[in-house]
C-alpha cells in the first residue's frame, strides 16, 4: 500500500512498482468507495496503447465486477477525454483510466474519473487510499458482469456537433499522435471534418518509439518541418493518453502553449461568454483578455483537477494551464486534446492561428516565461515559503511590488504586470521559480531577483 500515492493527477510508477496485484488493490478501493456512495451504476474502463495497459484494464474490470458492478471496457485504447466524456455522458458512476500520459515506455498509471468525467479532488482520493484492500469477491450470483464498449463513436459525433459541424475543406493538417491513444480518433475527426490529413507516428507502438509521448517542440521534429515548409497549414500532435495538445503554425512552429490559451479563449470568446480558470503559473494575458471582454480571470493551483474545480465554481467558459492541457466547460471539465484540434481546425479555417496569435500580442503584449529551481531540503521548503510573507522588499528587479498571491507557492505580482512565482517541487528537493515578463531579458532579471531572495532563506 505505501507503493500507492495519487498525486496530481493519479498514481503512476514504473513497472517494478505499478504491478497487477497493487492494480487490484486499487479496483477493490473504488469498489468500496463507489458502494459508500451509494452509487451502484455501471463503471467504464478505459486504457492507453502501452503493452500492459490492456492487461491492467483487465483486472481492474474482474475486480469491479466481483464486488457487484456492471463494467464496461474500451474495446481498444482510447483516449482519456473519450473515456471522462462517456462516464459524463452516460451517467456513470466513475471511470478508471490506465494509461501513464506522457511519461515515458516504462511506466504506467491510473486515474479515476468521478460522476461529470472532471478528475477526482483531493478528498476523493484520499479516501481511495485509505479504503486500499486486497480484492473481495461476492457470491458468484451477485456478481455484476464485465462487456467491451465502443466510446469513440458518440464522442466523435458529439465533438462535431459541438464544434457546430465545422466546414474544414481545403485545410491540410499534419497530424502527429506519437504512437499514443489519439491515433485513428483525433486524426479521423479531422478528416471528417473535411480536412486533408497527412497522419504521422499513428502505427500503435507500445513504446512510443522509445521516449516519452510528449507534445514538445524538441519531439516533433518532422511535424514542424512539413507545416514551416508549406506541406501543411496547420499541425497538431497529441500526448499519449490524447488530454493534451501540441499545435504547430506556420510563422512560429511550435505555437506556446500560453499563447495557445490566449488564442483559443480570445477565439472562444467570439461567440460565447464567460471567465477563464488557469494555474499560477499560466499567462496573465489571460487575465488582460477576460478584463477586455468584462469577463474574469480566476487563479488556482497546479494541477487540472483545481482547474476542473475552479471552471465549476466559476461557470467559466474555458480552463487551461501552461503545460498544454485546456478544457471547454460546456464539453467537459477535463483536459481534451481530441476535442480541442478540432475547435482550433475551424478557428484557423475562419482565421490563421498566427493572425490569431499576432492580434493578441499586438493588444496584451508578448508572452515570456522562464523557470530555474533552487535546492531545498523538503523539510525546509514550508519554511521558506513562509519567512517570504511579510518580509518583502518594496521593489523587486527595480519595480514596486503590487500584491501577493499564495493560491499555491509565493507569488508576486509587480505595477508592470510581470509577475514572479515560487512553489516547491512536488517530486524533487527543491523549489522552483518562475517568472513571466514582455521581453526574455526581464524574464532573466526576475529569475535572478527570485533566486537571490529564495536562496539566503534555505
Amino acid at each position: 500500500m505505501e507503493h500507492i500515492s495519487f498525486g496530481t493527477d493519479g498514481w503512476r510508477a514504473t513497472l517494478d512498482t505499478f504491478t497487477e496485484p497493487r492494480v487490484r488493490m486499487v479496483g477493490q478501493a473504488v469498489a468500496d468507495h463507489l458502494r459508500a456512495a451509494g452509487d451502484p451504476g455501471a463503471v467504464a474502463v478505459g486504457y492507453d496503447a502501452r503493452d500492459t495497459s490492456r492487461g491492467f484494464a483487465d483486472a481492474l474490470a474482474e475486480v469491479l465486477a466481483d464486488n457487484g458492478f456492471e463494467v464496461l471496457v474500451s474495446e481498444r485504447d482510447c483516449p482519456t477525454p473519450v473515456l471522462a466524456w462517456t462516464v459524463r455522458d452516460r451517467g456513470l458512476a466513475g471511470g478508471l483510466m490506465v494509461t501513464a500520459s506522457h511519461n515515458p515506455p516504462e511506466y504506467n498509471g491510473v486515474k479515476f474519473l468521478p460522476p461529470g468525467g472532471a478528475p477526482a479532488l483531493p478528498e476523493v482520493t484520499d479516501d481511495l487510499e485509505d479504503r486500499l484492500a486486497e480484492p473481495t469477491a461476492l457470491p458468484e450470483a451477485d456478481r455484476g458482469t464485465v462487456r467491451e464498449d465502443t466510446f469513440t463513436a458518440a464522442y466523435c459525433q458529439h465533438a462535431v456537433d459541438f464544434a457546430a459541424d465545422p466546414d474544414l475543406d481545403g485545410l491540410r493538417i499534419a497530424y502527429d499522435a506519437m504512437h499514443g491513444s489519439g491515433r485513428g480518433v483525433t486524426d479521423d475527426l479531422l478528416a471528417a471534418a473535411g480536412a486533408s490529413v497527412e497522419r504521422l507516428r499513428t502505427d500503435r507502438d507500445p513504446t512510443f518509439g522509445g521516449e516519452s509521448p510528449e507534445p514538445t517542440a524538441e519531439r516533433l521534429g518532422d511535424l514542424v518541418a512539413r507545416v514551416t515548409e508549406g506541406d501543411a497549414d496547420l499541425g497538431f500532435a497529441n500526448d499519449g493518453d490524447a488530454d493534451r495538445l501540441g499545435v504547430i503554425t506556420p510563422e512560429r512552429g511550435s505555437l506556446d502553449p500560453n499563447l495557445l490559451y490566449a488564442v483559443l479563449y480570445d477565439y472562444l470568446l467570439d461567440s460565447g461568454t464567460g471567465g477563464a480558470v488557469r494555474t499560477v503559473s499560466t499567462t496573465s494575458v489571460i487575465d488582460r483578455i477576460a478584463e477586455a471582454h468584462g469577463e474574469r480571470a480566476v487563479e488556482v493551483p497546479v494541477g487540472f483537477k483545481w482547474v476542473a474545480e475552479g471552471m465549476r465554481e466559476h461557470d467559466a467558459l474555458v480552463g487551461g494551464e501552461e503545460s498544454g492541457g485546456f478544457g471547454i466547460t460546456a464539453h467537459l471539465r477535463n483536459k481534451d486534446g481530441v476535442l480541442l484540434a478540432l475547435v482550433l481546425a475551424a478557428a484557423h479555417a475562419e482565421r490563421p492561428l498566427d493572425e490569431r496569435a499576432d492580434d493578441i500580442e499586438a493588444e496584451f503584449g508578448e508572452i515570456h516565461q522562464g523557470r530555474v529551481s533552487v535546492t531545498c531540503p523538503d523539510d525546509r521548503k514550508a519554511a521558506v515559503l513562509d519567512s517570504l510573507d511579510g518580509d518583502l522588499p518594496e521593489t523587486i528587479a527595480g519595480v514596486a511590488v503590487a500584491d501577493v498571491g499564495t493560491a499555491d507557492g509565493f507569488k508576486v505580482f509587480l505595477e508592470d504586470g510581470t509577475w514572479l512565482l515560487v512553489r516547491p517541487s512536488g517530486t524533487e528537493p527543491k523549489l522552483r521559480v518562475y517568472a513571466e515578463a514582455d521581453s526574455a531579458e526581464r524574464v532573466e532579471e526576475l529569475l535572478a531577483a527570485g533566486s537571490d531572495l529564495v536562496e539566503p532563506r534555505v
